[in-house]
């Protein structure tokens, strides 16, 4: 299978003033943690091309795309998570051009097709904040909604799985009302943006395309893996794509600062594994240091070897209690 990823210096130009943890040095981790498993050089590397500003419009309305333009010659802050910076426009359409890219590689070719982008996007909806949420969540433009436009213009119907530590409030916002788009998300509860509930299944007319599992602080590795057998597997097939569109995030991995989620290397090489069936455009997401070191490198391991580790799934009685509500919910739509 192949392996690629689309990755340019230009994401380094998006950088904050003082601290902040969506910085440039997130390459860095990931870079770091991509090359100690060689699993980056020259000949892996393609630089994407930029999108253009009307593009952006196929996932986001004029005011809000016109609105980032005019601000992202400065530095200033669009809300109190999330800022634009002088390169930031540029920035934002390169990580566009990689999504786009990682999916036409991925209908050519079965293998895993990384956009190393930043910053990240699933947050953002179509005139910015999506669902209510407080803030856009670092987010500029949504390059996971952009890579599954691309797909459903060559495939009609797409599946995305998101499994960032929090809720994907913009990419389900996009396609909210679309259920030739299936998005399953598996996040953490009751944490930023504060949507994304069993009930959530879709809008009027595209019910059941919409999966949310929403799991309990503190999920281990063996909750998330039964989440996975018991609901994102069974979708998969009965969806049976040859190309699935995944919003990854990173920032779930114990020792991030962001969330109290404690998933470790074995999760993200199990998700990879299980996987391997299918020709990948993966689309980074969240993660900001030891998750971007450990979990992407164990996520592609995982996809490129096709092996998870062995043994038993010992989940908590919260975790078990949640899948439970969600197969309730989505039998209706699915063989759950």
């Amino acid at each position: 299978m192949s392996f690629r990823v689309f990755y340019s210096p230009i994401f380094r130009g998006h950088r904050p003033e003082g601290y902040h943890p969506e910085n440039p040095t997130r390459l860095d981790y990931a870079i770091r943690g991509l090359s100690e498993k060689g699993l980056w050089n020259d000949e892996l590397i393609l630089e994407p091309e930029p999108v253009s500003p009307a593009d952006v419009l196929l996932i986001h309305d004029e005011e809000y795309v016109e609105r980032i333009r005019k601000l992202a010659n400065t530095f200033e802050y669009l809300d109190p998570d999330t800022y634009v910076s002088s390169a930031t426009w540029e920035v934002a359409l390169t990580a566009l051009g990689a999504a786009r890219d990682a999916v036409k590689f991925a209908v050519k070719k079965k293998g895993l097709h990384l956009a190393l982008v930043r910053p990240p996007g699933h947050h953002a909806g179509r005139s910015g904040r999506a669902f209510n949420a407080s803030t856009l969540g670092f987010c500029i433009f949504n390059n996971t909604a952009f890579a599954a436009y691309a797909l459903r213009e060559l495939r009609g119907k797409v599946t995305v799985i998101d499994f960032d530590a929090h809720h994907g409030n913009g990419t389900q916002e996009i396609f909210w009302n679309d259920g030739d788009v299936i998005h399953i998300d598996l996040h953490e509860r009751d944490i930023y943006p504060w949507s994304g509930y069993e009930h959530d299944v879709g809008g009027k007319g595209a019910e059941g395309s919409k999966v949310n599992i929403p799991m309990p602080h503190y999920s281990t590795d063996d909750d998330y893996i039964l989440a996975w057998m018991e609901i994102v597997l069974p979708i998969l097939e009965g969806m049976k794509p040859d190309v699935v569109v995944v919003s990854a995030g990173f920032d779930g991995f114990l020792g991030e600062s962001l969330t109290t989620l404690r998933l470790t290397e074995r999760f993200f090489r199990y998700a990879g594994a299980m996987l391997s069936g299918y020709s990948l455009a993966v689309i980074l997401e969240g993660g900001y240091n030891v998750g971007l070191m450990k979990g992407l490198p164990a996520f592609i391991g995982g996809y490129l070897n096709g092996e998870a580790q062995e043994g038993p799934v010992e989940p908590g009685y919260e975790a078990l209690s949640t899948i439970q509500r969600v197969v309730e919910v989505q039998r209706e739509w699915w063989p759950l």
